[in-house]
């Protein structure tokens, strides 16, 4: 296992424990999708797409991510998944919050600073980036409904240009070759 390796699986195995931490066991499964699918499909798939291949999908991607927080801020998403969980929402400073929040949106930020020097671990964050957009987003639609009664789950609409926005993503790392 190169070092790289090392470094993924580590800050997968961080996340993980830091989202149950924080936001419990139900919650940590979802966040699992993400960072564990992430991990196993930066270990599968070999290096296609540099950073060119993924700029637009990944600028959108994030643009549509802000969007979506925004959506789930202003109508209560946390509240409603403390319902659900019955795990009472965390401070946003507390250090389990802090450090996740670290550990994934500062990995994800750092996709083109360490794609456009070829590092392995910027591939690693962008494909969890995507799988997180692309797949644990649609928790919103494919698993909180059904919690609340199949009415409206905060976040869900912006769900619905956000994770096509990162299959876009993942297309673009898994089809382009590398001088594109």
């Amino acid at each position: 296992m190169t070092g790289t390796s090392v470094v993924a699986v580590s800050v997968t195995a961080a996340t993980l424990t830091l989202g149950y931490l924080a936001f419990g066991v139900f919650t940590s499964l979802i966040f699992t999708t993400g960072f564990l699918g992430g991990l196993l499909l930066w270990l599968t798939f070999p290096p296609r797409g540099g950073w060119q291949a993924i700029r637009l999908p990944y600028w959108l991607s994030l643009g549509l991510f802000v969007v979506h927080r925004v959506e789930e801020k202003q109508f209560g998403f946390f509240d409603m998944l403390a319902s659900v969980t019955g795990v009472q929402t965390p401070d946003a400073v507390s250090p389990a919050v802090v450090a996740l929040v670290l550990l994934s949106a500062g990995g994800w930020l750092l996709v083109p600073w360490l794609m456009r020097r070829d590092r392995p671990l910027g591939r690693y964050f962008a494909w969890t980036f995507f799988t997180s957009m692309g797949v644990t987003e649609l928790a919103h639609w494919a698993v909180f409904p059904f919690f609340v009664g199949l009415n409206y789950v905060p976040g869900m609409w912006s769900v619905l240009v956000l994770a096509p926005t990162a299959w876009w993503g993942i297309w673009r790392m898994v089809s382009v070759s590398r001088t594109d």
